[in-house]
């Protein structure tokens, strides 16, 4: 017998013989542990093959077969959508021609007496007509996000077998997060954007052709909302279609007046609207003159049911008749003003008496100059810096052109976007407007906003040595141009001014009493300024900030390094009159606190008493004079209390206060606050020394030891100091 040998493998070990035969022995062992069977018989070796080999097959096998099925769903799919195309195609090929001579029967009936859109072109208008649904009902060619004025949806039914009656469809959704109107279809709002938009959603339909003619927001969880809501709705003429919707909270600052007017526009809920309901109305503003109840077209209300929720989100659809274009215009006489009130009022809504179609307000402003202007204004080219509030931009415009002095083909409206109805405005009254590309954000973006309005104007005005600058939310006294007529002098004869202002930052009802009385102060003040070209060209727009850095462009006019110890002249009273409730760096409370309560002249042809005392070193003899003069108030008492300046008329007195250096205005901002004016910075000083009125005396504040006037204080008199703890003052602001 021979020896064994082992041959042992992962799968199976046994022992083998080297020679032919033998049976397995009983006694034979796997090979386990190193270890072998002393007894073995021989058997011969056999290849078994491996699991592995039939594993890797069978795989190879699946993957092919998967491939070809695969290949066949592919194959099948691209044929049946190439079937279905070539159907669709043919279909809608056998629609369109259709739909093509329908539209045409019915757009030749329509036409002439269409109302043109933005363009004005009849091309314009018929090219809306022709976008049609798939259902035949003729629609706007976008949805859009309402911001256009184009033509929704109108569809036709017949009545009784007569004429075809052209309705809309409107749809409203009004809920905590969102609101929503589609006309026909066609979206004109959606908005779900958080944390914006809160407030009522109004929305002002044509009646005839259901294009959108005004849409506004008004926050009337805030103050005053509700007021400018009524007014807006007042300026509506009779007749268009109005939606509403509420979205997140709209009745917390709605007062009694409020929920009367859209009572009276037929809302059976708005008087019992409350905190967080959730409620949408589509109705037809009907003629307030007749008395005649109107009931709402569609209403739905959801109640909140909890302070800390919101109602359920509501929606409504109506169908609403339209009528003839005919009904829905004025028939003014023809003329370049009428022609320009036509285009506008027919596709814009809410501006009131200038659409009025019995006694329209004046476009044009017939005036003979003051004798005090000496049309030194007459020829400097003004810039009008706007945004999108076109509202508050025909506001002002109206009080620009008014003005003594006004000369329309100066004046140039800048806005800050692509908006379509501050534009719309402009041509209204005929005047240029540029738009545009915004660039960078919040406070940049106005800021470069400013640069390229005032590069464009003296492109524009080559020759012109000045240009006046004026904001879109300001109103302009009778006498704003002969005010600068009077003074513009001074920037050639005075090197050490910077610029002229209409706006006095402490000039409130209160402290402010001479119209004829000039200042100089060391900040600029802006809101109504002229600005002369050789300072913007050689200084301002070569160091202008740049888009990056988010800098106020008046702020940054006010840094020592960019003034140079140049001062800008005032007066005692403002000729501009700051109304604008909502912007990026305002809203109804700060203008209520800082700006409702300013003095603004209403007088025309104010003659400015001695000009030539405001050049720099007339101006100190001046001051020094009335120190001179000036009574030292009683400064054991404090500012806050109503008898620190005494009852008198015509008199002029003097208080001290701690200034330790030209940056120490702690005192300063807290006898502001006792006063009651501007206390947010230290503004309108003069080598820390500030002018005002109080109770009709001329009262001069004088910072010591900083300022130069320091010394016309008595040595018995101890300056007056308030820190930024004081509660007096505190409470006197309100705060």
């Amino acid at each position: 017998m021979k020896s064994a040998n082992r041959h042992c493998s992962p799968g199976s070990c046994a022992t083998s013989s080297g020679s032919g035969g033998g049976i397995i022995s009983s006694n034979s062992s796997s090979c386990s542990g190193g270890y072998s069977s002393t007894s073995t018989i021989f058997q011969p070796t056999l290849f078994i093959p491996h699991r592995r080999f039939y594993f890797a097959r069978s795989l190879n096998t699946r993957r092919r077969f998967c491939k070809k099925i695969l290949q066949g769903v592919v194959v099948m799919i691209l044929l049946v959508t190439i079937g279905l195309n070539v159907v669709f195609i043919m279909e809608t090929g056998r629609r369109l021609k259709y739909q093509q001579q329908q539209l045409e029967q019915q757009y030749s009936a329509f036409l002439p007496t269409a109302v043109a859109a933005v363009s004005g072109s009849d091309e314009w208008w018929k090219g809306r007509w022709k976008s049609e649904g798939k259902d035949g009902n003729y629609r706007k060619d976008s949805g859009g996000s309402g911001n256009g004025f184009g033509s929704p949806a109108e569809k036709s039914s017949t009545a009784g077998g007569g004429s075809p009656v052209r309705t809309l469809t409107i749809e409203a959704w009004s809920s905590q997060s969102r609101v929503a109107v589609t006309v026909d279809g066609a979206t004109i709002l959606d908005d779900s954007e958080p944390n914006k938009n809160r407030g009522i959603h109004v929305l002002v339909l044509n009646q005839a052709t259901g294009s959108v003619m005004a849409q506004r927001v008004f926050d009337t969880y805030s103050p005053h909302e509700d007021e400018a809501m009524v007014l807006f709705l007042n300026m509506i003429a009779d007749g268009r279609i109005l939606v509403f919707a509420i979205k997140d909270e709209g009745t917390f600052q709605m007062k009694h007046n409020a929920r009367e007017a859209l009572g009276k526009m037929g809302s059976e809920r708005a008087k019992n609207l409350g905190w967080r309901d959730m409620w949408a109305m589509v109705t037809r503003k009907g003629d307030s003159s007749l008395k005649i109840p109107i009931k709402a077209l569609a209403e739905q209300y959801s109640k909140s049911t909890e302070f800390h929720s919101w109602g359920a989100p509501v929606s409504l659809k109506v169908q609403v008749p339209l009528t003839s274009l005919h009904e829905s215009q004025c028939d003014w006489e023809p003329s370049k003003e009428n022609d320009r009130r036509k285009e506008f009022c027919n596709h814009i809504e809410g501006y009131g008496s200038v659409c009025s179609c019995k006694d329209p307000a004046p476009l044009v402003f017939q005036k003979t100059p003051s004798a005090l202007l000496n049309y030194s204004t007459f020829d400097v080219p003004v810039a009008v810096i706007a945004s999108n509030r076109p509202h508050y931009l025909f506001r002002m415009l109206r009080s620009l052109l008014s003005a003594e002095g006004a000369n329309p083909s100066m004046v140039t409206v800048f806005i800050d976007g692509y908006y379509q109805e501050p534009m719309a405005v402009s041509k209204l009254f005929g005047l240029r407007g540029i738009q545009h590309t915004p660039l960078g954000s919040r406070n940049a973006r106005i800021s470069q906003h400013y640069k390229a309005s005032l590069t464009a104007t003296f492109n524009i005005f080559p020759n012109a040595k000045y240009a006046i600058i004026v904001e879109e939310d300001l109103d302009v006294s009778p006498d704003f141009f002969s005010y600068f007529s009077q003074t513009v002098r001074l920037l050639d004869e005075d090197p050490t001014l910077y610029c002229i202002s209409a706006w006095n930052d402490q000039g409130y009802e209160h402290t402010s009493a001479d119209p004829a009385l000039l200042y100089r102060v060391e900040t600029m003040p802006g809101l109504g300024w002229i600005l002369k070209k050789s300072l913007y060209k050689n200084e301002l727009e070569p160091n202008w900030p740049t888009p990056e850095k988010m800098w106020d462009w008046d702020m940054w006019m006010r840094l020592p390094d960019i003034r140079k110890g140049r001062e800008c002249i005032i007066p005692d009273v403002s000729r501009t009159y700051h109304f604008g409730a909502s912007g990026l760096n305002m809203n109804s409370y700060f203008q209520d606190v800082y700006f409702k309560k300013r003095s603004f002249n209403t007088s025309p042809g104010v003659r400015l008493t001695d000009v030539d005392s405001l050049k720099q070193s007339n101006y100190e003899k001046r001051v020094r004079d009335l120190l001179t003069l000036a009574t030292v108030v009683d400064h054991s008492k404090s500012p806050c209390e109503s008898n620190f300046i005494p009852e008198t008329k015509g008199e002029i007195y003097v208080m001290y206060i701690k200034m330790d250096d030209p940056r120490d205005f702690k005192t300063w901002l807290q006898v502001a606050k006792c006063f009651k004016i501007w206390d947010l910075d230290a503004r309108g000083y003069h080598k820390g020394m500030w002018r005002i009125h109080s109770k009709s005396n001329q009262l001069l504040v004088v910072g010591v030891p900083f300022s130069p006037y320091s010394n016309f204080k008595p040595s018995n008199v101890t300056p007056i100091y308030l820190d930024s703890e004081s509660q007096q003052a505190k409470d006197v602001r309100g705060y």
